[in-house]
Parts: C-alpha cells; structure tokens; sequence
C-alpha cells in the first residue's frame, strides 16, 4: 500500500529534545526517510554523538554555528551558515553548535526514519556541550559530567587549527568571532 501524501507547517513549539540536546520539530516522514527541524539556542553546543543505523542530510535555514565531523582520522569542522548543506552518513561522529550572537536552525532528512531514542550513541567530541538533555532515554537525571570527554587537539591546552569551508580558525578563539 502506498503512503497518503500529508501537508505539514512547522510546529511554532519544539515537539522533542534530540538525544543530542538540540530542539526538534517533527515534520513528515514516509517509508524512505523522516524529515525535522533542529535548533540550538544561540551559544549552545550539543552533545556529540554517533548514530546506529540512520543517516542525515542537513540544511541549515538560518543563524549561524559550525558542526564537527569525525569518520576514523578524517575530521573536519565547518561554518554552518543559510544555504549549507552538508551530510552525516552513518557512524559519523558529530556535534554542532550556534554562535553566540545567533540560534542555528537546520532542517535535516533521516534514512531510514528516525527509530528512537536508542539509535544515538554518545561519543567524545571537540567541545564542552551546553545543550543537555533533562533525561536521558531510560527516564534518569542526565549529568553531562557522565558524556565523554572532549577529545583531541582542542580540549589539550594548546591552539588547534581547524579547516572550515572558508578560513582556518584557531578553536580557541571560536567564542571571540562569533
């Protein structure tokens, strides 16, 4: 049987909070894949996290941030800006976060459809997240002191270069530009 096209408009209040931290409106979905719209309040940074058996497309709709990716020793940070587009296949590790001036809004397509709360893992990632989650997918308190540690060059005291779509930056100074 065939799915039954729907029209959605994007709900004005979050529908649930991402196991990454990030505010989530649930828009549609059809057997191939789900679609929804993230947001991280301005000078949030998420949890990093790794997915099971999903992968994303994400389009970031406004504001501005920058999104840390890791597969095996591959690496790369970019500039989330309106109009980037960028993908997280499966088992990439990644975090994002909004500058300090602005929230970041992102409308990101899953394939398959989202399955749950199990589908993240928790991974170390560059940055200290702000974003928590108030429980966690079992119903307990969550304490970000229980998420991995920040690993790599940015959380080891000295400057670490990072290679984003338009310039190097100095990971330290993140907070300063934005």
């Amino acid at each position: 049987m065939m799915d039954l096209f729907a029209t959605l408009k994007l709900p004005a209040e979050r529908t649930v909070v991402a196991p990454d931290g990030s505010d989530v409106r649930v828009l549609l979905g059809l057997a191939g894949g789900s679609m929804a719209h993230f947001q991280l309040d301005s000078g949030q940074t998420s949890i990093a996290v790794a997915h099971r058996t999903v992968e994303e497309l994400w389009y970031v709709v406004s504001g501005r941030g920058e999104m840390w990716r890791k597969q095996g020793h591959r690496e790369e940070i970019v500039a989330l800006e309106p109009g980037v587009c960028l993908s997280v296949p499966l088992g990439t590790h990644f975090q994002f976060r909004a500058s300090a001036a602005e929230s970041v809004s992102v409308v990101a397509i899953t394939m398959p459809p989202w399955p749950g709360e199990s589908e993240a893992d928790f991974v170390a990632g560059p940055w200290e997240p702000t974003a928590v989650r108030p429980t966690d997918p079992r119903g307990m308190r969550v304490d970000r002191r229980s998420f991995p540690r920040t690993a790599g060059p940015a959380s080891s005291g000295t400057p670490a270069k990072c290679r984003t779509t338009d310039h190097t930056c100095d990971r330290r100074s993140w907070r300063a530009r934005m």
